[in-house]
């Protein structure tokens, strides 16, 4: 018999999960971890379809069967929108995929986009009872095999609705935070209107994600149910160049919230890097995924790569252009890392996934110049070997130049994926709103409201670069609060 959905949107207490008996557990915990599906590496290099095949119905019980119904689950709490995990899991085991979808959305807007996106190993599964002696169960593959299986075989199902309230809101950014923002706002009876910068939808998920990560598909069906709930999107536009936060508001928004990410990428400032074969890690990735329907026009060009591509940089971004070079032709990838890999930031599938991929990686080399030819043109790249010294705020060993080490390698384009910076145009042009020394909105932690009354934010631009799940964890609190706000106003 299955158990009843609760309908409150909060995690729901242990006793709606089954008592799982000792003899139980430990039969659980001899099934090892069934891995997901995927492409070759031979296959995959070839095209820009999804790596992961997901699981079938089969594998995917079969996977939640090792939960073993923690009386005191780990996961959730590593959570950053605390899904009550075993919760789900229970449901597919039992076959109720349906069910474990409705379930999900509970405590979360995005779980076929979390997922696939987000760094399970240090959050949900990092914390897997299961994973203390052995593999963790693979909670990240069962929540968007779920969101797969319901957009598959019956849509997502429309929420009930409030009644209209007559208030507008303006969400600026299409990303994973606003489009958290637009979905609940939409729910509860508000006007809802996301503006973006880009030609089409997505932020992000659509221009920083390659699509062997996450296709452009997930995202449009997104897009397309937050239509079907009376959202409207602009896109095209630039919020804080030719229309101005104050402009919003004379149009006859009653709200603003802000969901710009961070989307400024950074560079290391050394000679030769203004050459046309260096590029940074956001325009790279744009143009080397996607076709000229989501681009501008005149901007659809492919990133030259030539035969030897150098990458600067370890975390996830990284990852993602190494992959992006390799599958537009480049015959040897390199990423240079000017620490070891015990300290990569990264995700360790998207590491494996690269090697995989004949990605080559030299660790603890920094670039000092990039070497042009006669015409101006990337030759090659100058690196200093480095060794790890004392830690840094990060908690990871400070990278220490050694004197005298300087080493040349033969390179024909140069890739900087060092991290990423909000961009400054909306807090340059808006009166009163407030940011920190780095560009960052500055917010009541428990609201998400900045300095300017009727403006909100949440995601990367108040956090800083993060993941997809702390966007929406932040989106979702300050949507709460803007409700509020909106109500009494």
């Amino acid at each position: 018999m299955m158990r009843t959905i609760v309908e409150e949107e909060e995690n729901v207490d242990n006793d709606t999960r089954p008592t799982i008996t000792g003899q139980e557990r430990k039969e659980r915990l001899k099934v090892q971890r069934h891995p997901v599906p995927k492409q070759k590496p031979s296959q995959r290099i070839k095209n820009f379809n999804e790596v992961s095949l997901g699981y079938t119905e089969e594998l995917a019980r079969k996977e939640a069967f090792r939960c073993i119904q923690c009386a005191k689950p780990l996961c959730v709490e590593a959570c950053p929108v605390h899904n009550d995990i075993p919760g789900f899991i229970w449901r597919i085991e039992q076959g109720d995929f349906e069910g474990a979808y409705q379930f999900l959305m509970k405590t979360s807007n995005l779980p076929d986009f979390c997922g696939r996106l987000c760094p399970q190993e240090k959050q949900c599964e990092g914390s897997c009872v299961v994973g203390k002696m052995g593999d963790p169960v693979n909670i990240g593959r069962l929540e968007s095999f779920v969101a797969d299986y319901q957009y598959r075989t019956k849509g997502f199902p429309m929420p009930e609705m409030g009644q209209s309230t007559g208030k507008k809101v303006a969400v600026i950014g299409s990303g994973p935070a606003g489009m958290v923002m637009a979905e609940v706002l939409a729910k509860r009876g508000h006007g809802v209107v996301i503006f973006e910068r880009w030609p089409q939808p997505g932020g992000i998920l659509t221009y920083g994600i390659p699509s062997f990560k996450l296709l452009k598909e997930i995202v449009t069906r997104k897009v397309e149910h937050l239509e079907s709930l009376g959202v409207e999107f602009r896109c095209g536009i630039e919020v804080g160049s030719k229309v101005k936060i104050d402009d919003l508001f004379r149009q006859g928004f009653d709200a603003v919230f802000l969901g710009t990410g961070t989307g400024e990428g950074s560079t290391a400032k050394i000679p030769g890097m203004n050459a046309p074969e260096c590029y940074l890690a956001t325009d790279f990735l744009v143009r080397g995924n996607l076709g000229e329907e989501y681009l501008e026009k005149g901007k659809s060009e492919k990133p030259y790569v030539g035969e030897r591509v150098a990458v600067i940089g370890g975390g996830d971004t990284a990852m993602d252009v190494v992959r992006t070079a390799i599958r537009l032709g480049a015959k040897e990838v390199t990423c240079v890392y000017r620490r070891s890999e015990a300290e990569m930031p990264g995700r360790k599938e998207e590491y494996t996934h690269a090697q995989e991929e004949g990605v080559k990686f030299h660790f603890l080399a920094a670039p000092t110049e990039i070497l042009l030819d006669s015409g101006g043109h990337v030759r090659g790249l100058r690196c200093i070997r480095m060794e790890l010294g004392e830690p840094d705020q990060s908690g990871r060993r400070k990278p220490v130049p050694v004197k005298g080490s300087e080493f040349d390698t033969p390179v024909s384009a140069v890739v900087f994926a060092i991290g990423y910076n909000p961009e400054p145009l909306i807090p340059k042009t808006t009166e009163g709103l407030k940011t920190d020394d780095w560009g960052l909105i500055l917010v009541d932690q428990e609201t998400g409201e900045t300095s300017r009354k009727g403006v909100y934010a949440a995601g990367d631009n108040v956090t800083g670069p993060k993941t997809v799940v702390h966007a929406m964890a932040g989106a979702r609190k300050a949507a709460q609060a803007l409700h509020d706000y909106l109500m009494k106003n």
